[in-house]
């Protein structure tokens, strides 16, 4: 960038000379005087432009200086550094980066028929000891609460990052102020990397983290409050790795503490304490199709005795392969998912991987899980459910656990805002725990029915949150199932079948 060259100023000086006369006719019509002093003002005007104009020069080689040399060692210019910017607020609201809240809540009242507070929850039943879930609608009496705090960053080489923080409590009273009950609990502390351009072949498109979490690829049954598959600790992983056309596959190590069990007779100096259960995990997908196994190692976990008074598994296999269906098993419109999970040793907890450490080293299971959701008119929905498992040498030799639970949920759309939801709950178990746990054998059925008003934002589909209900449950069983155990609710004074209960309870999630 150049600027004229100034005019010499005796050029100028002669101008202005030529414009004062002609301003004033006649230079004799001023004094000397006059005209000098006009003069020296004029050339003092002039040297000042000059100047200016030297400064303005100077500027701009300076300019053009700096932008030939960040062009020559690549660093970004003004418009570049301006574009960088924008491209960062437009990542920021995109999601892309920055901090974002997720939730999930629910609370509500869970009344009886006499007017008190009434037990209730998913793992009321005997076989809940052991997983065995029924349906949540009407049936919970609990405030739960879970809060994840994400940061999201990306940077200049196209990587992203994000950290994870999980809170969660719940309780069962119903004051205001609960700390004396509370279970507060941070569950989840972690950090992903992901979009490493580092990262090349089967690792493309791969994602790496460290610390506590819950597994990205756990999935539920929502109406029952029960996992297909919780796999969760501390530890670290990758995620994502495609080691075929068809075949993506996750990685996974993860720890966990068992504490405060008896110790066996040879070690007297030590009443209790604890030992890590390692699970290393490979999880497979191939289009619709999951499979994963499941090792785990628990060192010195056999030289503790149970509560059954034998030997704890120090090792255990879990595998499980599951199909994520895109129809209501291709009948209509939804989607459904089915597994099929088999566990041996501390694998014999199906669910919760790795998290029992009181099974046996000859425990089994067998788990079968499935549900699905569809429209069965413009506005009635319905999403059925199986869940059951056959368990055996569990816990001592020879006992057995036996249970199925069936489950249905049904709702109908009658405005945008307003749902009539009903649910029908059976449940069948065979339990015979040999005297594990002072409990008895016990054989019946549990059957529950639930109506539940409910408002919502707007109505369409099983997933779309917030929504309150009001609600009544009636709910039965065998009178044999009172005498399982002196501990749980069934049998105590009060609550020993055909019972009423009432209520309402806020859902959320986002």
């Amino acid at each position: 960038m150049t600027f004229p060259t100034p005019r010499p100023r005796k050029s100028l000086l002669v101008m202005a000379v030529a414009t004062a006369m002609s301003t004033s006719g006649m230079a004799s019509a001023q004094t000397t005087s006059d005209l000098e002093a006009r003069m020296a003002e004029l050339e003092q005007r002039i040297i000042a432009a000059e100047q200016r104009a030297a400064a303005a020069e100077r500027r701009a080689d300076e300019a053009e200086q700096e932008v030939a040399q960040k062009q020559a060692t690549g660093a970004p210019s003004d418009s570049q550094d301006i574009e960088s910017r924008l491209a960062k607020v437009e990542r920021h609201a995109s999601g892309e980066e920055g901090f974002s809240f997720n939730a999930y809540a629910r609370s509500g009242l869970l009344i009886g028929e006499n007017g008190k507070s009434t037990e209730g929850g998913p793992y009321l039943t005997p076989a809940g000891q052991q997983g065995g879930a029924v349906g949540r609608l009407g049936n919970e009496p609990d405030t739960y609460a879970e809060a994840i705090l994400n940061y999201k960053m990306r940077f200049d080489n196209g990587a992203k990052a994000k950290y994870t923080t999980m809170i969660a409590d719940g309780v069962t009273t119903s004051n205001d102020w609960t700390s004396d009950e509370s279970s507060l609990n941070v569950r989840q502390v972690y950090a992903e990397f992901s979009d490493l351009p580092s990262f090349t072949g089967a690792f493309e498109n791969a994602s790496i983290w460290a610390g506590k979490r819950f597994d990205r690829d756990n999935f539920d049954i929502h109406w029952l409050d029960s996992d297909f598959i919780f796999l969760a600790g501390t530890g670290g992983g990758i995620y994502d790795m495609q080691l075929a056309d068809n075949w993506k596959s996750n990685l996974s190590v993860y720890g966990r503490s068992f504490t405060d069990f008896p110790v066996d007779s040879h070690n007297p100096a030590e009443e209790s304490g604890s030992t890590d259960n390692l699970i290393l995990t490979t999880n497979n997908y191939f289009g619709n199709w999951q499979w994963m196994l499941s090792g785990m190692n628990a060192t010195d976990n056999d030289e503790r005795l149970t509560e059954g008074n034998i030997s704890a598994a120090d090792n255990g296999v879990h595998t499980m392969v599951a199909y994520h269906g895109d129809s209501f098993f291709g009948l209509n419109d939804g989607n459904f998912k089915a597994a099929v999970m088999h566990g041996q040793g501390l694998g014999a907890e199906t669910k919760s991987i790795g998290s029992n450490g009181n099974l046996s080293e000859d425990a089994t299971a067998t788990r079968l899980g499935l549900y699905g959701t569809t429209y069965l008119a413009p506005n009635w929905r319905v999403a059925p459910a199986i869940l059951a498992e056959t368990s055996e040498d569990r816990y001592v030799a020879g006992d057995q656990y036996d249970w199925a639970t069936f489950n249905v949920r049904l709702a109908n759309e009658l405005t945008e805002n307003f749902e009539m939801q009903y649910e029908g709950s059976y449940q069948w178990m065979d339990i015979s725990p040999e005297g594990f746990g002072g409990n008895n054998a016990v054989e019946g059925d549990y059957t529950k029915l639930t109506i539940a008003p409910t408002f919502k934002p707007e109505v369409g589909g099983f997933w779309k949150r917030p929504e309150i209900r009001v609600f009544a449950s009636w709910s039965d069983w065998d009178e044999a199932l009172n005498d399982y155990s002196a501990d749980d609710a069934f049998g105590s004074d009060g609550f020993t079948g055909g019972e009423w209960a009432f209520g309402v309870q806020s859902e959320i999630w986002f």
